[in-house]
């Protein structure tokens, strides 16, 4: 399936929906038909068209041709496939060793690899959309391509922000199997272009007061996660994970993090100048205490997203916010403070929300950051500490 980027929204949405409502399906392998088909000389991808109907194991889903130049591909059909272990790995042990380890061994190793590049969140998300994807597509007798998924993410029949995401999920695994995944992102554009890419609601951003008034009747390790969390305008899920070599300086006046590879997207790039924040201001001393008091602790708290949501949800003055209201209340607050006139540049608020990158961060390149060795020192050359006094 190819579509003009240009083509209207309801036009392509109208066409893939009678395809369904008329069973006319897509051909698992067209091979006869496009003489392209297999590894493109470019980009190194294989033909969408090279998975057929079966999954049953990452032999069954490459033809022979593809074998050889998608062995990342085939790591990462086995992780979201839950097929490890089976497929060409059993049948290149019994024939192949290299240096004492078996090409068995080999593909082990790569997709530990491949798992452990991704959040484990991620690896269930990705897992259970794949799931999804081949029950429907063999129920139907069709096969495992782009071409089928753009098929099946219209047929779920969510609302356009949640195609989008379906899209944009299966896409990606795809494109990490070496495949082709166009007719996924052109979807993703015609969506985008319905206003798709418009959050239907997004979490209220929670008061200073309510949050402090809240943390200080919990237990410790959830009044020192939910005032870190505020103090650093992160995620939950980011601070949750901290560990307590994270905290490389605690004093009363000044708490310095350092995030290091922990935080998702982050175990890609070690050196963003987001990695650290420093704490200063009200709530310091406080921070300072509990992470004295915790111990050598690993994560700084068990207690996840979706079961802070949960606890919120139970709380008649805390149902209305989620786990993400922190974030977005620390940053309204930043941003309200920066208009009353507070003195901090404005794209201080963006490095403690961790939505720098090298192009739009003006001051220190990512290089840099990777060739300094003093964490203290860089963190209070990164100026944080500006914008924490103000929350």
């Amino acid at each position: 399936m190819t579509v003009p980027l240009e083509v209207e929204t309801e036009t392509v949405l109208a066409a893939v929906r009678r395809a369904l409502d008329a069973d006319h399906l897509l051909p698992s392998d067209r091979s006869d038909q496009n003489p392209t088909t297999g590894p493109s000389r470019e980009s190194g991808r294989t033909n969408s068209s090279q998975f057929p109907a079966s999954s049953l194991g990452v032999a069954d889903v490459l033809k022979p041709s593809a074998r050889a130049a998608s062995v990342i591909g085939q790591a990462i059909h086995e992780l979201v496939a839950s097929k490890a272990g089976v497929g060409i790995s059993r049948a290149l042990a019994a024939r192949h060793k290299e240096n004492g380890v078996s090409v068995a061994e080999a593909h082990r190793r790569l997709q530990q690899a491949v798992g452990r590049a991704w959040a484990s969140s991620t690896v269930d998300d990705r897992r259970n959309m794949w799931r999804r994807f081949q029950a429907w597509a063999s129920g139907r007798g069709l096969g495992l391509n782009p071409d089928v998924a753009v098929l099946f993410v219209v047929a779920t029949s969510v609302e356009p922000q949640g195609m989008l995401g379906y899209s944009r999920l299966l896409s990606a695994v795809f494109g990490h199997m070496g495949v082709d995944s166009k007719p996924l992102k052109v979807l993703a554009s015609v969506l985008r272009g319905d206003g798709a890419s418009i959050p239907l609601s997004q979490a209220e951003g929670i008061p200073r007061e309510t949050l402090i008034s809240w943390a200080r009747r919990q237990v410790p390790h959830l009044r020192l996660a939910a005032f870190v969390a505020w103090k650093t305008a992160s995620r939950w899920a980011e601070v949750r994970l901290l560990t307590r070599p994270c905290f490389v300086l605690v004093s009363t006046t000044e708490v310095i993090i350092d995030w290091g590879t922990l935080p998702k997207g982050r175990s890609r790039n070690p050196y963003c100048l987001s990695k650290t924040a420093v704490i200063r201001g009200a709530l310091t001393e406080e921070i300072a205490a509990l992470v004295r008091g915790a111990g050598n602790f690993s994560p700084l708290t068990p207690v996840t997203t979706s079961q802070l949501d949960g606890m919120w949800a139970r709380e008649p003055r805390m149902c209305r916010y989620s786990a993400h209201s922190i974030k977005r209340g620390a940053v309204d607050h930043l941003v309200c403070a920066k208009a009353a006139g507070a003195p901090f540049p404005e794209h201080l608020i963006s490095r403690l929300a961790k939505h720098t990158t090298d192009n739009v961060d003006p001051t220190l390149a990512q290089m840099t950051v990777r060739y300094t060795s003093d964490v203290v020192a860089l963190a209070r050359v990164l100026r944080t500490a500006e914008v924490t006094e103000h929350l």
